[in-house]
């Protein structure tokens, strides 16, 4: 699946166990006898393009999430100054795991040796070199989705139309499933239609056909239904994830597949934050499926604590989870989720012999990048292993992403301008028998 996870006001647990714009930095100008050396090698055909190609332009092209396009020396020599200066400030690659807890596929970070490559070739004017050396650009699939045509397509019937101004709208739009038999989920992709307004997405499963109560009861005309209070206004039976800024298409480790059951009902929840102007989106989920039956039926842990409560100015404002696994489980990976005053956020692993293995530490925090870090290697983890989730939240005025000016307290909620503490963990348990859970509520402690 599209390692894609999100969030909402439910958290989990179900049968494993219990729940105990920042500025840019300047760029110091190099010595100049060893700029004017080391500028003779480098140049967009030597290097720069091999680099751009294999860091960058997976999102920086047409139609992706990124602004503009690194495709080809002309669009990278436009923007080379731009390259230069976030690559060294390292807010780009948007690769937020810290080096050396935890290893990950796919680990989007640049060395040292590159950002000066790039910043040397900055300095150099961005030369193109020898146009004939120049690697080919990467070929993407012809479709719009990353992963290829899906085999199943969520989505409304028709564009949503959000008023311009007002609260965050929570909009469940539900996709009936008629199968009578299990789908196997290997993947997951999501297309916001309107990224200025889409926050969040999340896809749920009905099993129950609780939904209609609420669909009953629509009166604005348009498709779907908000609950009271955000959130689904149900128990789900399961989830498959979602989606959230700089999440991608990604299919699950062989073997493994989301399970859903026969006629379990999809409900697609969008999360919209209003821009000030009437807006519409149409946002389409992509599922792909396996006609083989999973080794391991994957299942995720939504470890969280609602008693989010940080007090204006301050800078340093602390929480902790502790989750206790009552099953052997392997861990496939995680995404941490806060909003705009989070700062930094930690997940290990304590086993009952005292061993600790660490999972994530993401140390600067970027609502605009919620990245799900898919672990190098499965890890193992026996019964009785506390996962330990910490957090940190900014809630000053020398956090230059908070909301508020001057602050104020924060506490847990569904508005982008509130707060949040959450970590979803990816796992199956290793009995291959072992019950699948209920629902993705559990318990409190």
């Amino acid at each position: 699946m599209n390692w894609i996870w999100a969030f909402s006001a439910f958290g989990v647990v179900s049968a494993i166990g219990v729940i105990s714009s920042a500025k840019t930095a300047p760029i110091d100008p190099p010595k100049p006898a060893t700029a004017k050396k080391t500028a003779a090698k480098v140049s967009y055909a030597n290097g720069v393009a091999a680099l751009l190609n294999d860091k960058c332009v997976s999102c920086h092209r047409p139609g992706e999430v990124a602004p503009f396009s690194l495709i080809g020396y002309e669009n990278a020599k436009k923007w080379a100054p731009m390259v230069a200066a976030v690559t060294h400030s390292k807010r780009m690659p948007p690769w937020k795991a810290v080096e050396g807890f935890g290893e990950f596929e796919d680990e989007n970070r640049l060395s040292a040796t590159q950002i000066q490559m790039l910043k040397t070739w900055v300095d150099a004017g961005a030369p193109r070199g020898d146009k004939k050396l120049e690697p080919a650009a990467p070929t993407f699939p012809a479709t719009e989705w990353s992963l290829g045509t899906p085999d199943i397509l969520l989505a409304p019937t028709k564009p949503f139309k959000l008023e311009a101004d007002g609260e965050d709208v929570y909009r469940n739009f539900v996709v009936k499933n008629t199968s009578d038999k299990p789908i196997y989920i290997r993947g997951t992709d999501v297309k916001p239609g309107n990224r200025k307004v889409v926050h969040h997405v999340i896809i749920y499963l009905d099993g129950m056909n609780q939904a209609q109560r609420y669909l009953d009861r629509v009166k604005d005309g348009q498709e779907g239904y908000s609950a009271p209070g955000g959130g689904v206004g149900l128990l789900p039976t399961g989830s498959l994830g979602g989606w959230a800024p700089g999440v991608a298409g990604r299919l699950l480790p062989e073997g493994t597949a989301f399970v859903v059951p026969p006629k379990s009902n999809y409900i697609v929840q969008v999360h919209y934050h209003k821009t000030g102007k009437p807006e519409t989106d149409l946002t389409r989920v992509g599922l792909y499926t396996t006609e083989t039956p999973p080794t391991r039926e994957m299942n995720l842990n939504w470890i969280f604590n609602f008693m989010v409560n940080i007090p204006a100015g301050e800078k340093q404002h602390k929480m902790r989870q502790t989750f206790t696994y009552q099953k052997d489980v392997t861990i496939y990976g995680a995404m941490p989720h806060m909003h705009l005053v989070g700062k930094d956020m930690k997940s290990w692993f304590e086993l009952p012999d005292g061993t600790k293995k660490s999972l994530v530490f993401v140390d600067d925090w970027d609502f605009n990048w919620q990245l799900v870090y898919r672990l190098k290697e499965p890890m193992a983890i026996p019964a009785g292993t506390k996962q330990i989730v910490e957090a940190t939240y900014d809630n000053s005025t020398n956090n230059p992403r908070n909301p508020n000016n001057p602050p104020k307290r924060v506490t847990w909620g569904e508005e982008t301008t509130d707060e949040m503490f959450l970590l979803i963990t990816y796992y199956t348990f290793k009995d291959a028998s072992t019950p699948r859970p209920r629902s993705i509520i559990g318990q409190l402690r």
